[in-house]
């Protein structure tokens, strides 16, 4: 008997479906990893893992959740600390636009819910950073409730359990997969499904050489069956990685360094760094600083020393920045661009929040200050 998963009109035949969601079940309850977020279901610590885990993977965000918990145990703690402070607890964990609309969304719930997380999908997607997914997964897992959620990872099981060659981006393809998310919910136990199919994509049934053996839906599975588990889902076209040079100054006068504020609007808003800037074409990079400089900051410098290079990749494209000790020769620095300067000594850096590749600059600085010492102390090693 052929008892893989079909389905028509948008809905999976109900003895199968019954099939793969008692198989499913079965499957979570005995093998799901203890997370801190899975402990107490409560809504604001589902709230704050759900954002966290966009666009990251689960290992990254265990310890970053163990400790904004403790600094932030309640939303009301979290609507009423400064955005700096969000700012600083969230660093290291990239796409800060996440730390800030968490921020502004825990200030809504206090000031327009009381401080509840509202139980409304529509109600829940009009608050800041929070869609479709985001909020079938919060309502899901705090609440309960029968509402679906379709990320990359239950996309790629549904695509392979039904054999979905379309391309998942498409808005017709999108909404039949949406539709048969909602179908599979078993009554009553949408937490527990929705975080088994989520983890299912996560640990077994992965992008490349998926885990078909130990699959609980492996008889169920209509791409196993056909032996097209690693051609599903069908490959979308990315758009190429993007290069750009950056040239960073850094500039130290008594033992302080010069950072500044990144302005509202602006990629990493509300960030500290080391100022410089895109190098153009042909450009060097010691004309990209003293253009920069004198562009953002009304300064002119001399270039030094190469200090490190440092690479960062931000989704399809990658920084390689140049870093050099640089001079102030001529001019007090002015904020043409930034929020607000600051001169910092390193002890002060713990206070500010930095994108990562500026703590690697940082991280720098610090090794060579310690090289230095221990020149001074033994100068003939």
């Amino acid at each position: 008997m052929d008892d893989r998963m079909k389905h028509r009109h948008g809905q999976p035949d109900p003895l199968e479906k019954a099939a793969f969601q008692r198989r499913l079940l079965r499957h979570f309850r005995a093998t799901k990893r203890d997370l801190p977020w899975r402990r107490r279901h409560t809504p604001y610590r589902v709230l704050v893992a759900e954002v966290m885990l966009q666009q990251t993977q689960v290992e990254r965000v265990v310890d970053f959740y163990q400790r904004w918990m403790r600094r932030f145990p309640s939303i009301k703690a979290l609507a009423a600390a400064p955005l700096n402070d969000v700012l600083k607890q969230w660093e290291g964990l990239g796409y800060y636009s996440r730390a800030r609309n968490l921020h502004k969304t825990a200030r809504l719930i206090v000031e327009k819910h009381g401080g509840r997380v509202p139980r409304d999908l529509q109600t829940l997607q009009k608050l800041p950073g929070i869609g479709r997914y985001t909020a079938g997964a919060i309502l899901s897992i705090a609440y309960n409730l029968s509402l679906p959620v379709l990320d990359g990872n239950v996309t790629r099981v549904l695509c392979r359990l039904f054999a979905i060659r379309q391309n998942s981006s498409k808005s017709n393809t999108s909404k039949r997969l949406w539709g048969l998310a909602e179908a599979l919910i078993p009554d009553g136990h949408a937490r527990d499904f929705n975080q088994a199919l989520m983890e299912l994509g996560s640990l077994v049934c992965t992008p490349r050489n998926p885990a078909c053996t130990r699959c609980p839906a492996k008889k169920l599975c209509t791409a196993y069956a056909k032996n097209l588990q690693e051609k599903l889902p069908a490959k979308r076209k990315r758009p190429g990685t993007i290069k750009h040079d950056i040239g960073v100054a850094v500039i130290r006068e008594r033992g302080r360094y010069f950072i500044q504020q990144r302005p509202d609007g602006a990629l990493l808003a509300g960030l500290w760094e080391f100022p410089g800037g895109k190098r153009k074409p042909r450009e060097s990079i010691a004309a990209c600083l003293r253009r920069e400089l004198r562009e953002e900051l009304g300064i002119e410098v001399e270039v030094g020393e190469k200090l490190c290079e440092v690479a960062h990749t931000y989704n399809h494209y990658r920084v390689i920045l140049h870093v050099h000790w640089c001079r102030i020769t001529r001019g007090r620095p002015k904020p043409l661009y930034a929020q607000r300067l600051r001169w910092a000594r390193p002890a002060d850096f713990a206070r500010h929040t930095f994108p990562a590749a500026n703590l690697r600059i940082i991280e720098r600085l610090a090794r060579a200050s310690a090289d230095s010492v221990e020149e001074a102390r033994d100068p003939h090693r």
